[in-house]
């Protein structure tokens, strides 16, 4: 069996009731389920939250709310890894034999489901605990500079200061959408950086959202892409 799991705590500090405020025309946490239901991947969609307001909303847009998530998972501190283990060892005890999990952010409406497809596929087709989604750093890492008091510039890494940027490594990031794993792996709580692949997409389609500036510019590219793909 096949579950996502949407972790979605009702404390919010940086843009309040982040989760369920209106994104689009429809709570934010609308968008992740509806992508979870359009790839036709999952038995169960199941909301992890503490907040009877998230719960009640994400019921009504077909979402599963069987539990309720503990208080000491649910603070600023707690960590994917157990969220979503608690979640697993729940639902097993449903009696549902979950096999694999994906854990699926809230505030993720660019995800797309083709990308929740392709890394199941690589998840099936290799021996590894997770898979997750990333983007390629738009500058090489190597080159970073830091900023002096006296405004001067300086490198991090001085030994890459004249070294052709097409000549070094490549560097990605988690752009935080959604992590694929064994329910094992989840219940076992390995990390998902040390122990996952990477499926590699476009930075152009990738946002986070913290501030408002950032909700403003999700929603412009939001409607850029949906116009895109009616016009194709």
């Amino acid at each position: 069996m096949r579950i996502a799991i949407i972790p979605a705590r009702g404390g919010s500090k940086r843009i309040p009731r982040k989760n369920i405020k209106l994104f689009a025309g429809k709570p934010m946490i609308a968008h992740a389920i509806g992508i979870a239901q359009s790839s036709g991947l999952f038995d169960h969609i199941v909301v992890s939250t503490d907040d009877d307001e998230i719960s009640h909303i994400a019921t009504e847009y077909g979402a599963e709310s069987p539990f309720v998530r503990p208080a000491e998972l649910a603070d600023d501190h707690a960590a994917t890894v157990p969220v979503i283990a608690h979640a697993v060892s729940t639902c097993l005890a449903l009696g549902w034999p979950v096999d694999q999990v994906c854990c699926i952010y809230p505030a993720v409406p660019l995800m797309q489901k083709d990308d929740l497809v392709a890394a199941l596929h690589m998840l099936e087709t290799n021996d590894i605990s997770y898979v997750f989604p990333v983007a390629a750093y738009p500058s090489a890492i190597q080159r970073a500079l830091r900023q002096l008091p006296n405004g001067l510039m300086e490198p991090f890494y001085s030994q890459y200061a004249t070294t052709r940027t097409q000549d070094l490594e490549p560097a990605f990031y988690d752009v935080g959408q959604f992590y694929w794993g064994l329910a094992q792996s989840w219940l076992e709580g390995k990390t998902v950086h040390r122990h996952g692949a990477g499926l590699v997409i476009p930075n152009w389609r990738v946002i986070d959202i913290d501030t408002a500036e950032d909700w403003q510019r999700a929603e412009l590219m939001y409607t850029a892409f949906n116009a895109a793909n009616r016009s194709t």
